[in-house]
């Protein structure tokens, strides 16, 4: 194996899902598994041993479970990746909303109906871009550290990271008047919004919409846990629910979600319609449905996450006079979504996480919210 290959722990109690993880594994090139292990004990052991720079964890097992596991690596200060495998259940979520909080890499949900073939495929189809997105995110500090080259030819070394093209600050003149935030965001997302939004005042006076690509019952954990956290009332979106200032609306996980006009008020609405850039919610489709109902009017902040929805989007809301921030790469934990936008030059601001709850502020009037 190559010297900068990423070395892979995987660690799960049940040995056929351990199989099938190295089976997706083998098909990622620059990947190279190193170990495995049967709960979250020996996982610790075999981390200090073998040095791993990620490790694919389930969180149900039995000794020490997976929340333990990332509880010690945080406390201790291994840097280790994780990618965790979950249960696509209401209490699945909730726990691994928890693993994210303690600096777990993303998630994959795990096969439901068994281990067939048609699952394993599923598993593997979820899996490896994760992965993948993994050996870039860590090449890329590596390469901010000097420690590789840019030339080398795995996976973990993806086309080489520009600087930030960073537009000038635009000032905002005049009353603020922005109606609407409109949020699309990924991979690291719940750790994030988790430091964004409680940022935000009670007394916003703009309603905030957000999509977060996740499955079912993970954006109403996301949204419950948010709303603990937050001075704004945070929920799941229900269809033909009004938009209000001062109130968070997600996306349903597996659902679209787009704002619609209905007489004198704003409503959301909650669809089957099919998947865009691959995504269920998408960013794309909620923020043209922002660019139709507000226009100027409106905020599109793009966030940390994989892939390149939300660029046509943004694109959509900039040509009609919205404003658009985006996350700058040092604060992404994988800088794909705001990475288009930005090199477009569509941006108005590229702002750390820590700054873009004040430039959404900057952009929209203060209010009594009842």
């Amino acid at each position: 194996m190559a010297e900068d290959c990423i070395r892979v722990l995987v660690v799960d109690d049940t040995v056929t899902y351990r199989n099938i993880v190295k089976f997706v594994l083998a098909g990622v090139p620059g990947i190279e598994v190193v170990g495995a292990a049967a709960n979250g004990k020996i996982a610790l052991d075999k981390i200090e041993q073998l040095r791993p720079d990620m490790m694919t964890l389930d969180l149900e097992m039995p000794v020490m479970d997976g929340l333990e596991v990332l509880q010690h690596l945080k406390q201790s200060g291994d840097d280790v990746g994780t990618i965790v495998l979950s249960g696509t259940t209401e209490r699945g979520a909730s726990v691994t909303l928890k693993a994210l909080e303690l600096g777990a890499f993303d998630f994959v949900a795990k096969p439901t109906c068994g281990t067939s073939e048609e699952n394993v495929h599923a598993l593997k189809a979820d899996l490896q871009p994760k992965i993948e997105a993994f050996a870039r995110s860590l090449h890329v500090r590596k390469l901010l550290s000097g420690q590789v080259r840019r030339n080398s030819g795995t996976v973990a070394t993806a086309a080489p990271v520009e600087k930030n093209i960073m537009p000038p600050r635009v000032d905002v003149v005049g009353p603020a008047r922005a109606e609407l935030v409109a949020v699309g965001i990924s991979t690291g997302g719940p750790q994030a919004l988790n430091q964004m939004l409680p940022q935000l005042p009670a007394k916003l006076g703009a309603a905030v919409l957000i999509v977060q690509h996740m499955p079912p019952f993970f954006t109403a954990s996301l949204a419950s846990d948010l709303d603990k956290r937050c001075s704004l009332k945070v929920s799941e979106a229900i269809d033909g629910q009004e938009v209000k200032p001062g109130h968070v609306l997600i996306a349903p996980g597996g659902k679209q979600m787009k704002v619609v006009r209905a007489g004198p008020c704003t409503i959301i609405r909650i669809t089957d319609d099919p998947p865009e850039n691959s995504c269920c919610p998408s960013v794309d489709y909620l923020f043209r449905s922002v660019t139709r109902v507000y226009g100027q009017n409106a905020i599109g902040v793009i966030m940390t996450g994989m892939g390149n929805d939300g660029t046509l989007g943004c694109r959509q809301m900039k040509q009609r006079g919205a404003a658009i921030i985006a996350q700058d790469e040092a604060s992404c934990v994988v800088f794909g979504m705001p990475r288009e936008p930005i090199e477009e030059g569509i941006v108005d601001v590229v702002a750390p996480l820590e700054e873009i709850a004040a430039e959404i502020v900057r952009r929209v009037p203060h209010q009594v919210v009842v």
